[in-house]
């Protein structure tokens, strides 16, 4: 159990800025088998977003609640998935081979295809996550936000454990997690990562499902095609696009 636990804190540590206790260390192990925690990880930063967004309903127009409860997660993870899809979206969006679209994505500057496409997926997704709210209220609206973020956690680990890494050199930031993953482990993954979808209604809950695994498979496949496997941006776009075709596969289950 305390190896587990070593593992999740390891994982806490490496997507958040959350407080880990100092009794965890650091050690290539615990990293090596985080990864399976990415999920569980999502289900505590989609309910930070959720409380603060329902607590901010409770005296603010909801548009506003919604962005603040947004603000929460960017601050609770440093932006870091939002990094990787700016950066992949420069990377992929400038780059024609595979050893310029490397290079460009590891330039900490943001170029214009990363502005723009950061700039329209927090507005599309403010968008839908307001609108979720006038089709589900406010409790599902909070269960939507926890099961987005676990899901879309979920396809980032499904990159790990199918493509191959891509980067050789040492410097990059998840260069240790990129170790395949044992079946157990992904196993795992998938149960935090669906847990929180079955308290939502189960028609919908299928069809945002369907979105973000086809998602998932459209942007494995386009890694796999043009780089022939995955980054750490990777990751981090893939969460990205994956969670909002979670809020808009529930959306469309409306319309």
């Amino acid at each position: 159990m305390k190896r587990e636990l070593e593992y999740f804190f390891a994982a806490l540590r490496f997507f958040t800025r959350l407080p880990v206790p100092a009794w965890v260390g650091h050690g290539q192990d615990q990293l090596d088998h985080a990864a399976r925690y990415f999920p569980l990880v999502g289900i505590l930063i989609g309910g930070i977003g959720a409380g603060v967004t329902e607590l901010a309903a409770l005296a603010l127009p909801l548009g506003v609640a919604v962005l603040l409860g947004m603000a929460a997660t960017l601050l609770a993870t440093g932006a870091f998935h939002e990094d990787g899809f700016a950066d992949a979206c420069d990377g992929f969006g400038g780059g024609w081979d595979k050893a310029q679209v490397l290079t460009i994505m590891k330039d900490s500057r943001i170029g214009s295809y990363a502005a723009l496409g950061a700039g329209m997926m927090l507005l599309t997704k403010w968008n839908a996550l307001t609108e979720l709210d006038a089709a589900f209220g406010p409790p599902l609206l909070a269960l939507a936000l926890i099961a987005g973020h676990a899901v879309s956690r979920l396809a980032s680990t499904v990159l790990i454990y199918f493509l191959d890494y891509v980067r050789d050199d040492a410097s990059s930031r998840s260069k240790p997690l990129a170790q395949r993953m044992a079946p157990h482990e992904l196993a795992l993954a998938t149960l935090f990562g669906l847990a929180p979808c079955l308290l939502l209604p189960f028609p919908e809950m299928l069809l945002a499902l369907a979105a973000a695994a086809l998602a998932t498979l459209l942007a494995a496949g386009y890694f796999r095609r043009r780089i022939g496997g995955y980054t750490g941006d990777c990751l981090g776009a893939t969460q990205q696009v994956s969670e909002l075709a979670f809020y808009l596969g529930l959306l469309c289950s409306f319309t």
